[in-house]
């Protein structure tokens, strides 16, 4: 066990917010992201199975369409690419692909599928300097005790002006600003920290990224509404209702004109609950 600075911007000002599965949450007095002020790393080689290794077809033609947004086929790599469903949609777009992945079922699935993936870090795949035009890493960042030399480590495999292209949860959005320490998003030791938008602007450019573009989307107001009537969110329940929200807005032209304008919202007021990350070397 270790004891920590942010792991943003590396300010010792830890201001005491809360307890949670034995784990002391504090929040920078600099950079307003929450963390654990205590941790152990975690072992995530059978995170997945069958049962969360295949997701639902509106978020593959969602995830084709964020695909298509990197431009014309190049070299695409996904850290932690889980499902492979980034994989999937960058094969039909004509990018090659490779992946890095610690969970083992996840990489022997993505085998299957005929991906040239390595088991382990980034770090263990010692790829040339320069060797992508895009790199994925989608939920990622928020398991990591030190994600400096991961995102380093994109950096250098990026060639220059490569896409970095992530997300992950807001640590100062809607749910966690009414709901604090109940958001079933907080869950250490699986979640060490949960940036803010500065702190997280501020780690990337420390990383090596010249231009960062961050924008707050997207809250579940199933979760905010069971807070008010007392009820507890499990994990299961928050995914299973924030895919059944999403491919209600996602199902015709004026729920996805309804989806943007409460996303751009949100971001404006920096109050959506998802980091969406767009940074170049």
């Amino acid at each position: 066990m270790t004891a920590r600075p942010c792991p943003a911007c590396e300010a010792s000002d830890p201001r005491p917010y809360a307890e949670k599965n034995s784990y002391e949450l504090v929040r920078c007095g600099a950079c307003a992201t929450l963390y654990t002020r205590d941790v152990v790393e975690q072992i995530y080689d059978d995170y997945y199975d069958a049962s969360n290794l295949e997701v639902p077809s509106f978020v593959a033609r969602r995830i084709d369409e964020i695909v298509a947004g990197f431009g014309s086929g190049g070299r695409l790599l996904d850290v932690g690419f889980g499902a492979g469903t980034f994989l999937e949609a960058a094969r039909r777009a004509s990018w090659k692909t490779a992946g890095v992945e610690v969970s083992l079922p996840a990489v022997e699935h993505a085998r299957a599928l005929g991906f040239d993936v390595v088991h382990g870090r980034l770090q263990d795949a010692q790829y040339p300097d320069a060797s992508f035009d895009v790199v994925v890493a989608s939920e990622i960042v928020e398991h990591i005790i030190d994600a400096r030399p991961l995102l380093r480590e994109i950096a250098r495999v990026l060639r220059p002006g490569g896409l970095l292209w992530a997300t992950t949860p807001h640590g100062r959005g809607l749910s966690s600003r009414l709901l604090g320490a109940s958001w079933s998003v907080v869950t250490p030791p699986e979640h060490v920290q949960l940036f803010s938008i500065r702190g997280m602007t501020q780690l990337l450019r420390a990383c090596g990224f010249a231009q960062v573009s961050i924008s707050a989307e997207g809250i579940n107001p199933l979760e905010i509404a069971d807070h008010f009537r007392r009820r507890v969110t499990k994990v299961s329940r928050r995914i299973s209702s924030a895919y059944a929200i999403n491919e209600f807005l996602l199902e015709s032209p004026s729920r996805r004109f309804i989806k943007h304008s409460l996303n751009r919202l949100l971001s404006a007021t920096r109050l959506g609950d998802s980091l969406k990350i767009s940074a170049r070397t």
